[in-house]
């Protein structure tokens, strides 16, 4: 299985204000462009080498998610990409899915990354590094768990996420030293009462946080941003991440570059003390001497209104009633009517991880989506529901079918040869099928 998550790209957009590729008059081609930006990812990855104790720079495609059309710093072993000048360029077959992510593609181990380019050169150098990191993570002892954190869809779960990011983002701004430890005492008072009512959450958290917290603290060094330039980058990032649909895939694009960032004035390289079976939590309050309260709901409550919290609970006991009447439409569309099931053989899927909804003991339903597998594609743009254990997906009945594929609400099916959707009709439900051979 190969999930893509694509994230950073749409938080530069954000912080920017700059979504599109525009190439300085420096560079006369698209292949000088793509050339100088490989460049400047090589050198920035050589300067960091001591960063993990290894140069990250390897194989890159930068694709354009409209044509399918692919430039890279590295050959592929099928012969697809035609060398231009410094770089190599070719289109990217159908089958494979379009994010930033990595790949698997004709011999070689890719950190893909979908155009439009950050023009800032430190955010775009941040967001290569992030995927390249991914490239290398296994080498590295770290695997890439992508676990859903439901309890960050609940109420209480997004207020105590919001609250600690409001006292890391003071932290980042106070130039005492004293003033910053109490704002990260603040932080992990408000991180550790949310696993106190979420046991389970500090495990399936710091799996998402060793994976992309790392990755994206990874990029952050790697670019070489000043304390002024990082300063601002996270102010921007989490105003950004709070208005973000939900919260349970993306938040450790926040959290973790922040603790690591304020850790590394004082222990540049804390990341290699970080094991695959390090709690992040934990190890952050050893490393910074923090002392926490050891009456988490009280203290709770004491410092909570230093950190905006009762316009935070405002908008939380609103976006609630919202949520509960948008479960009980999915929870309508993709288990009580009629509907589509799809099992996966080998799939492949990218999705937007802004916007992730737990349906309860069901499984998550996910907005947009796009699935590859044997049996052929699925494109989601109006939700379907992943079920929990990731062997299926679910979608609204069709209202086409034929054969060579289906579609319904928001929906489009493209179908293998050899597989067929057909209808139980006891259940009305429509199920993917082998088509059975005539003898």
């Amino acid at each position: 299985m190969k999930v893509g998550i694509s994230l950073f790209a749409a938080t530069v957009a954000v912080i920017s204000g700059i979504y599109r590729l525009s190439f300085a008059q420096s560079y006369s081609t698209p292949e000088q462009a793509f050339a100088a930006f490989f460049e400047e990812v090589r050198v920035a990855e050589g300067k960091h080498f001591d960063l993990w104790d290894r140069d990250m720079y390897g194989p890159i495609l930068v694709v354009n998610p409209q044509t399918r059309e692919v430039y890279s710093n590295f050959p592929d072993a099928g012969g697809a990409l035609v060398r231009r000048g410094d770089i190599y360029e070719g289109y990217l077959p159908e089958e494979v899915n379009i994010n930033n992510t990595i790949v698997h593609w004709n011999g070689r181990e890719w950190a893909m990354v979908m155009l439009p380019l950050p023009n800032y050169s430190k955010l775009r150098i941040s967001l290569f590094a992030h995927e390249l990191f991914h490239v290398v993570q296994p080498s590295l002892g770290f695997q890439g768990y992508s676990p859903d954190n439901s309890q960050l869809d609940e109420k209480n779960g997004r207020i105590l996420l919001r609250l600690e990011l409001e006292a890391l983002r003071k932290a980042l701004e106070t130039p005492s030293m004293n003033e910053m430890k109490k704002c990260l005492t603040d932080a992990m008072t408000f991180r550790e009462y949310r696993y106190l009512l979420y046991p389970q959450a500090k495990f399936t958290e710091n799996l998402l946080e060793l994976n992309e917290g790392l990755a994206e603290y990874t990029g952050l060094v790697v670019s070489d941003m000043t304390r002024e330039e990082a300063i601002y980058f996270f102010e921007r990032s989490i105003n950004a991440f709070v208005r973000y649909p939900t919260f349970v895939r993306s938040f450790a694009y926040e959290t973790i570059p922040i603790y690591g960032y304020l850790l590394r004035q004082t222990d540049r390289y804390w990341n290699k003390d970080i094991a695959p079976n390090t709690n992040l939590s934990d190890y952050f309050i050893r490393a910074f001497g923090l002392s926490i309260p050891s009456h988490l709901p009280s203290a709770e409550r004491d410092i909570e209104d230093s950190y905006d919290g009762k316009l935070i609970r405002a908008e939380e006991t609103n976006r609630e009633s919202i949520r509960i009447r948008q479960i009980a439409t999915y929870r309508k569309e993709f288990i009580n009517q009629p509907h589509v099931e799809i099992m996966f053989k080998r799939m492949q899927l990218t999705f937007d991880p802004r916007d992730v909804i737990p349906l309860d003991d069901k499984g998550n339903v996910y907005p947009t989506i796009r699935v590859t597998d044997e049996w052929g594609i699925l494109d989601v743009r109006n939700g379907a529901l992943m079920s929990p254990r990731w062997d299926k997906i679910i979608v609204s009945a069709p209202t086409s079918v034929n054969g060579t594929g289906a579609s319904g609400d928001g929906w489009t099916l493209k179908l293998s040869s050899g597989y067929m959707l057909v209808e139980d009709y006891t259940t009305g439900n429509y199920i993917l099928t082998r088509k059975k051979s005539v003898p």
